[in-house]
């Protein structure tokens, strides 16, 4: 019997026999990879970021020494640990190290500030923290002790780089010095090791709905998914991946580091998405395939010193986290002699993706199939009947690499989940008869910013705090790089003049990040609203898209 985290929902015990008989659920557990990878080829340079570059088995080495020091500071099964780290191989270390004593990461992005990470302590219940000591210009010391004044229950932070014996934190460096992984520390890790079935993993999200939430995933659910897209799209042993997006996106770490652990493959961290360092990187180590999302695809099309660096190695391109317009496809795959693979995913789990032998029009006009041939997925009117292939509905999906529900939220698992079981995307959809899904529309009030997933409701309930504001909408705006951006159209109170630089510092003074800053601010006399008196949101957009057109 299964002690699992209270507050996640298990697979339904007929399922879960069904994927654990038919071995669809492989029974390894996140360490597991590691531990293989290390055991088939040790002396294998497997990881490289700016300053260092280590095999698999210094990897491992490093993990577990990590792993019994994290334990003695007093990190257990089940503990949800915050995991904020730019793209640096501690990364590694300090993630497999959760899952070698059952501990649960909860990955972050190096940008969050104490507005998101105060939410996120919240909702995961973390009690530890594991964060960079300083990043480029950005000292995480203030912000550090921000939290932590807000959640006493945050008992223990591990700083990676930069530690100095001033500061009241570990250091992940004197951790790993300070242990040993003799016999002895190798049996209390392997008397830790997780139940494949329990949750290992946690990735915050906006949902169908914008709402903040936690997606819990198995060993067993994350491993599946990850693996057989790994497989569809080829990646193999000899790949040499770039990780340019920040790890803490589920693109960049499931589909791109995961993943390339899975085949054994090399990866390569790089902390910048700017176009020459992006350049340098390819040529030097060779990269053959590159993982992210369509923005940073386009904007390196854009650069116009392309044509001085070598680039010949790349061999295949992995886009998803937003639409990939058909002319992106087609330049990648023209310009730069590549194979373009058209993905669709969420840290939900849902993973498709356009294969190998698929024809150029089935890449621009598609996201491809399921990767795991066991994930059902379909298509369902406003009912949840299922519509027959080729008609237009939302697409709902269930299976052993799909997540059962958000960690303790049952109520909206009420909403996003069918009575039997399946996961509502939020997503309005086409499926073929040969399984392709083309993406028609979204039922979601999200902003798909570059990859970055951004609340609309979220950005709006911190703009309505001004004491200044009567009412406002942020939509996604167009944008030709990015492919959307948040523009806030605002309605301030009678006899005010609000203007953009206050309402950005407002929400800078409530210690919001850069996702929660719109772009473009539209203020307005009154807001416009539908004859059942609910904001006419699609007005607006047609406004900022005619603005946008007349360059207003």
């Amino acid at each position: 019997m299964i002690d699992y985290l209270k507050g996640f929902i298990p697979y339904k015990e007929k399922d879960a026999e069904t994927y654990n008989t038919l071995r669809w659920w492989a029974g390894l557990t996140l360490g597991d990879l590691l531990d293989r990878a290390a055991d088939i080829h040790p002396k294998k340079e497997a990881f490289v970021d700016q300053n260092t570059r280590i095999t698999y088995g210094d990897a491992r080495n490093k993990t577990n020494r990590l792993a019994i020091g994290l334990a003695d500071l007093g990190i257990w099964p089940l503990d949800r640990v915050l995991v904020q780290l730019p793209n640096w191989n501690e990364f590694v270390y300090s993630y497999f190290a959760l899952q070698k004593i059952g501990a649960i990461p909860v990955l972050l992005i190096d940008r969050y500030r104490q507005f998101e990470i105060n939410r996120l302590v919240r909702l995961s219940g973390a009690t530890a923290w594991i964060v960079a000591s300083r990043y480029k210009k950005t000292d995480y010391t203030p912000i550090i002790n921000d939290v932590i004044k807000e959640h006493p229950g945050l008992k223990t932070v591990v700083t990676v780089r930069g530690h100095t014996d001033e500061q009241p934190f570990s250091s992940l460096e004197n951790l790993i010095a300070g242990t040993e992984s003799d016999q002895d520390s190798l049996a209390r890790l392997a008397a830790l090791r997780p139940n494949p079935m329990q949750v290992a993993h946690m990735g915050p999200t906006g949902g169908t709905t914008g709402e903040p939430k936690i997606v819990p995933r198995t060993h067993n659910s994350l491993i599946t998914g990850t693996e057989y897209c790994a497989r569809s799209w080829d990646q193999h042993s000899e790949d040499i991946n770039l990780i340019a997006g920040p790890i803490g996106h589920d693109l960049s770490f499931s589909k791109g580091f995961l993943g390339n652990l899975i085949t054994l493959g090399k990866t390569i961290f790089l902390d910048s998405t700017d176009n020459e360092d992006i350049c340098k990187a390819i040529e030097k180590e060779k990269i053959t395939s590159i993982i992210w999302v369509p923005a940073l695809a386009q904007k390196m099309l854009q650069y116009e010193n392309l044509k001085n660096y070598d680039l010949s190695s790349l061999k295949k391109m992995h886009s998803a986290g937003g639409a990939s317009h058909p002319d992106l496809v087609r330049n990648v795959t023209e310009r730069l002699n590549m194979k373009f693979y058209n993905g669709y995913g969420a840290t939900e789990g849902m993973t498709s993706i356009t294969r190998t032998m698929d024809d150029i029009q089935t890449i621009c006009t598609t996201v491809g199939r399921p990767t795991c041939p066991y994930d059902i997925y379909k298509v369902v009117d406003i009912k949840g009947n299922p519509l027959p292939p080729g008609s237009e509905g939302e697409l709902v999906l269930k299976g052993p690499g799909v997540f059962t529900g958000y960690y303790n939220n049952p109520k909206e698992d009420q909403k996003v989940f069918t009575a039997d079981g399946f996961f509502k995307t939020g997503d309005v959809a086409r499926i073929d008869e040969n399984g392709y899904i083309t993406l028609t529309g979204r039922i979601k009030e999200m902003i798909n910013r570059g990859g970055e997933s951004i609340s609309t409701r979220e950005i709006e309930g911190l703009i309505s705090e001004h004491p200044d504001v009567a009412a406002v909408a942020v939509i996604p705006m167009p944008d030709p790089r990015l492919g959307e951006k948040a523009c806030a159209y605002i309605q301030p109170k009678t006899g005010v003049k609000l203007t953009f630089d206050r309402v950005i510092a407002f929400l800078k003074s409530k210690q919001a990040s850069v996702l929660q800053l719109p772009e473009r601010i539209e203020f307005i006399d009154a807001m416009p609203y539908t004859a059942a008196q609910k904001l006419d949101k699609r007005t607006l957009r047609e406004d900022i898209e005619k603005k946008i057109k007349q360059n207003l």
